[in-house]
């Protein structure tokens, strides 16, 4: 009997060292999620933004490299996402997430592809969203002469866990009128935070 017993904690011994005796690691990877918030422009009643790229920059790599960001899907899918900047006042809203390699990074990257003021009425709808409706009554579009930010922001990405990155935009600070109702766009971004 104690030949079967002791036969059977070798055994239980075997089965635990093969399945490596420690604790199993979670089997989702890490992620990145960039979160959107804005400072208003106070002239319009709706800032319709539309955002073609969230990407992350790896420690350690040549800034210029194309193969050094790591490109986040948008909320929602498609290959862009609109944002109403207004209704980002009181609120915050997911730009992008997605997988991430645990690392260091450097920098986050926003493009900005498209802009378009409206005067006389509000959006309808989520703030942002793979597409938005337009609203009614006088519009003008915005001018973007270069709509690629990079925000040097250090943080690392564990193995184990998902990062938050919150991003101010600036409404007021990037649109100027430049005279006969042409309106242009610099964006402003900063990091808020980073959990």
């Amino acid at each position: 009997m104690r030949h079967a017993q002791r036969t059977l904690l070798v055994f239980a011994i075997a089965i635990l060292t093969a399945c490596g005796g420690s604790p199993s690691a979670p089997s989702s990877s890490p992620t990145l999620t960039v979160l959107l918030k804005d400072s208003p422009y106070s002239d319009a009643k709706a800032l319709l933004v539309t955002f073609s790229d969230v990407s992350a920059h790896v420690s350690g790599s040549q800034v210029s490299g194309s193969g050094d960001w790591t490109t986040l899907p948008f909320t929602g899918g498609g290959a862009g996402r609109t944002c109403d900047l207004k209704k980002l006042t009181t609120a915050q809203d997911i730009l992008g997430t997605g997988s991430l390699a645990a690392g260091h990074y450097t920098q986050i990257r926003l493009v900005v592809s498209s802009a378009a003021l409206y005067f006389d009425n509000a959006s309808s709808g989520a703030a942002c969203a793979p597409a938005m409706s337009v609203p009614a009554g006088r519009s003008s579009t915005v001018t973007i002469p270069s709509g690629e930010v990079k925000l040097n922001r250090e943080f690392d990405v564990t193995s184990t866990g998902a990062t938050t990155i919150l991003v101010d935009f600036d409404g007021d600070q990037s649109v100027k009128q430049t005279g006969n109702g042409v309106y242009t766009m610099a964006p402003v971004m900063t990091v808020v935070s980073v959990q």
